[in-house]
């Protein structure tokens, strides 16, 4: 039979192979404390295999008792105390725990051990009746809650009703007289309630806390929360047992919570703090229980404190256990009649900033290796360190949630359309863009707005993706909101706001929040950007930005970008005066009216394409032929359609026509595309001109070398992409004779369907590139429309039908498999092919691992991703190789996280 109960002190610990596992996570953390010579009480665990046998039972296995006995009367023979002893009696604080944290689980029930008799013998020992008394009520009410399920309210019921009784002076009883009478009350209590009496022998009170403790696995609580988060049913718990450190008595003992590190700083210092007198380290209300002393002050000479040698003595065991588990970490700590003792220890909680900067300390202080110090910090954390966040957020007022679908927060005045946000921008005032829903032509409004809120949508919606890749905060599908545009209203329940009344948005928790709240505003500096040194040197995969702006390349630039992946040009047709222009050619009745409002749109497309050039300074470029449908750029709503058409000089009713005619049943599997460049090659001829004089431009302006790369969308058959490459070639050609100058450039081809996939190899024949276009991919496998999905993905992810939604995190089963395939047929034909992503899996951390298994050479993501997206990449290369490695690798003891 397996060992099932395990014994630890200082300097000694049986520990088995997997001790997390068989200990829990303090029984695991108690052992390796005691196996480093720290100093911990001395006491034992009863492992978890015990309680899944106690499972099977509903009862203690056989010979468990006297296993427990036997741990028992060691744990005698180290402290020199006896359980029920007549002199010096032996007290036992008793904890739960499992490999992950579970609620439900029964709480740490302290001086195990303390009877009728006990309680008086210890008073005596210590000459503080209030004190040993104290603590044998606590006993009887920890325990009664657990072995018996009696309310903890029910006893101070009772103690009320005894206090009128005894008419006490004070909080609790001022006597011994006073003190038997309350314990009494509790007794008789007990045993009208729960039909029996508490237990007065030590042995049996310990059984009963350990089998009340197994039978807490079992509890709806626990059971639960295992089911949502897929824990094994049969790991079970385990139960710690260690003697009582009485940390509480008088000021001579205490209770504090240190750390290793300065967490403002990085820098290794003891920090923390420490109470006189206080409860144990998991009851701890710092400022609660005062007086608190501030351990880095005392170690700065900048305060005094008690206790200063066991302080010192707690500072070197902190480093010390640092320098084992090879990060910073948290200890609870107590002082028992001036003795220091180590609780608890667990690798210490902390925010994205302070991961970023404890990571690059231990580096500093040759802790870690650069390698190391990458995995430690999560890189979908970052987007938290590169936006601003709100701060003080106990004051606000919440009046409703959506989903979180771009990071950051802003306020701002509520305004309905693009135009309104334009015009107060102008102003000097900020907007937050509240609709319904966002459309291609709210671009300009987007752009302007400090934040967008729609009511429908999902974290894939238009707002939602052209949000994040403008770096603005966006919260969408805020459904209890009600926005009456024409009334100029939104209602939040019986609040009704109006347009210019301020909000504040924040896209990392989804909440609405009512007026201005306080923001503060980070940067990508200090150890952040030392930590970006670390994973440039570490990854393979290049890291580009969807950047359709100047603006948004260079905040790409700033990030890290080594170029830009996708731009997408319909979005310039967006912005200004460019809209009209656009129709224009949209509405004209010929070729030659088309490529007459081409001409006029050549000078903007070409001066946006130098400085995106200039920027990317000799950095790859890939430009996206025009993509969307046509249609996406007429007017909607009979008020713009009459505008529209009394600019142009037309009738409505013809314009409404010809909008009819352009629309489409589903346009998104419909006219557009390298469809759209066939059928008009002249937008073609335009777009593929402006990119190759705007090349020479700039090229001519930084000297440097600009290799423009042209990828032509929605391409299914290798003619359309040969039929599309020929008419750029064509004139390619012609600009050079016209400039008298060579330029390198590439033709490829985003790999958005299915049918791409299965014919990559034919396709690849043609194409200098392939950029996985996963936004559209995962669309077409799927059939969902991901502007729709928000109205029932979620319940999917609820009920557990799919673990992530596939238009944020990639599908490796379907999508992904279909991406390794096209990779692999690809490089058969074509092994030079530069293979990338560009869709909104680009800055995903798990996609991203996904990628580097798949081999591709570069990621694409919006300009505030490119932090997350160099990190990820990094990561993914370390746990790639060291995979490839194989079994062998030296790895630390480890603690529990600071959630365990």
């Amino acid at each position: 039979m397996a060992k099932r109960v395990h014994t630890f002190r200082q300097g000694a610990a049986e520990r088995p192979a997997d001790a997390l596992e068989a200990l829990g996570s303090k029984g695991a953390n108690l052992a390796l404390l005691a196996a480093l010579d720290l100093p911990v009480p001395p006491g034992f665990t009863v492992a978890s295999a015990a309680s899944r046998e106690a499972a099977l039972t509903g009862e203690l296995p056989p010979g468990l008792r006297v296993e427990i006995g036997a741990a028992v009367a060691w744990l005698e023979g180290v402290t020199g105390r006896i359980f029920d002893g007549t002199e010096r009696p032996l007290l036992l604080a008793v904890r739960t725990s499992a490999r992950t944290p579970i609620p439900g689980l029964a709480e740490t029930v302290l001086d195990v051990g303390l009877n009728d008799r006990t309680v008086e013998t210890l008073a005596a020992e210590l000459g503080d009746t209030g004190f040993a008394f104290r603590s044998y009520r606590r006993f009887i009410e920890s325990f009664a809650g657990l072995v018996f399920g009696i309310d903890a309210a029910d006893f101070e019921d009772m103690a009320d009703a005894e206090k009128r009784a005894s008419r006490w002076s004070g909080a609790e009883p001022g006597g011994p007289a006073e003190w038997r009478a309350l314990i009494a009350r509790y007794h008789a209590f007990i045993e009208a309630t729960a039909g029996t009496v508490l237990p007065q022998t030590p042995i049996e009170q310990l059984m009963r806390v350990v089998e009340a403790s197994f039978a807490s696995w079992r509890a709806p609580i626990a059971r639960s929360f295992r089911a949502l988060h897929a824990i094994p049913e049969n790991t079970g718990l385990s139960v710690t047992v260690h003697a009582m450190i009485f940390n509480e008595r008088d000021q001579n003992s205490g209770t504090g919570r240190a750390r290793s590190r300065d967490f403002a700083t990085g820098r290794a210092r003891l920090t923390g703090e420490f109470a006189l007198g206080g409860r144990a380290a998991a009851d701890m209300r710092f400022g609660e229980i005062g007086p608190v002393h501030d351990l880095a002050a005392f170690l700065d000479g900048r305060a005094s404190i008690v206790f200063p040698a066991e302080i010192e003595t707690l500072a070197a065991h902190v480093a010390r256990l640092e320098a084992h588990v090879g990060d910073a970490v948290e200890v609870d700590f107590m002082v028992g009649d001036s003795e220091l003792f180590l609780l608890q220890s667990r690798i210490a909680k902390r925010s994205p900033a302070e991961a970023v900067r404890i990571a690059t300390g231990l580096v500093k202080d040759g802790i870690l290796d650069e390698d190391e110090a990458i995995l430690r910090v999560d890189p979908a954390s970052l987007d938290q360190l590169l936006h601003p966040a709100i701060v003080h957020r106990d004051s606000l007022e919440v009046i409703g949630r959506g989903r979180p679908a771009s990071p950051g927060a802003a306020s701002g005045e509520i305004v309905f359309t693009p135009h309104d946000a334009q015009r107060r921008v102008a102003e000097g005032r900020r907007v937050i863009l509240v609709r319904n829903e966002t459309h291609p032509e709210d671009i300009h409004g987007m752009h302007v707005a400090e934040g967008v809120l729609t009511i429908r949508g999902g974290t894939t919606s238009h707002a939602a993706v052209v949000a994040r890749g403008i770096g603005k905060p966006c919260v969408t599908g805020a459904g209890a909101l009600r926005l009456d545009p024409a009334a100029g209203l939104l209602k939040a329940g019986n609040l009704v706001l109006r347009v210019g009344d301020t909000i504040t948005i924040d896209g990392s928790s989804g909440e609405v929040i009512r007026g201005g709240a306080e923001l503060e505003h980070p940067s990508l500096a200090g150890e952040l950007a030392l930590l970006m040194d670390y994973a440039d040197r570490a990854r393979r995969m290049g890291v580009r930005t969807n950047a359709d702006t100047p603006a948004e390349a260079r905040a790409a630039r700033s990030f890290g970008a080594e170029g830009i992946g996708l731009c997408r040009t319909e979005h310039m047709f967006f912005l200004g005066d460019r809209v009209p222009v656009m129709r224009r050619m949209i509405l004209a009745p010929d070729e030659e009216g088309r490529r007459a409002a081409l001409a006029e749109l050549l000078p903007f497309q070409r001066s946006d394409f130098v400085e995106l050039f200039e920027i990317m300074a000799g950095l790859p470029v890939t430009i996206r032929l025009l993509d969307p449908p046509l249609h996406e750029f007429l007017p909607k709503g009979e008020a713009e359609i009459a505008d529209v058409a009394a600019k142009f000089g037309i009738e409505p009713r013809v314009l409404t026509e010809r909008i009819a005619k352009l629309e489409e049943f589903n346009p998104m599997l419909g006219h557009r595309g390298c469809r759209l460049a066939i059928s008009h090659p002249e937008i073609v001829e335009v777009q593929a001109r402006a990119i190759f004089e705007a090349a020479i431009e700039a090229g001519e302006r930084s000297g440097a070398t600009v290799v423009p790369e042209i990828m032509v969308p929605l391409v299914g058959l290798k003619a359309e992409l040969d039929y599309v490459k020929a008419l750029v070639d064509e004139v390619a050609e012609l600009v050079m004779a016209e400039r008298g100058r060579s330029i390198d450039y590439r033709v490829g081809t985003m790999i958005e369907l299915p049918r791409a996939i299965v014919r990559a190899d034919a396709i690849a024949e043609g194409a200098d590139f392939f950029s996985f276009g996963t936004n559209d991919l995962t669309q077409t496998v799927f059939g969902i429309s991901r502007d729709d999905a928000a109205n029932f993905l979620p319940t999917y992810e609820r009920k557990g039908i799919i673990a992530r939604d596939p238009f944020q995190s990639v599908d490796v089963e379907g999508v992904g498999e279909l991406i390794a395939l096209g990779v692999e047929k690809a490089r058969r034909t074509r092994p030079e092919i530069v293979l990338g992503v560009c869709g909104e899996q680009g800055g995903d951390p798990a996609s991203i691992a996904f990628f580097e298994q798949t081999g591709l050479d570069y990621v694409s993501c919006s300009p505030f991703r490119v932090p997350v997206a160099r990190i990820a990449a990094a990561q993914a290369t370390i746990r790639l190789a060291r995979a490839l490695k194989g079994p062998g690798l030296k790895t630390r003891s480890r603690l529990p996280s600071a959630g365990e």
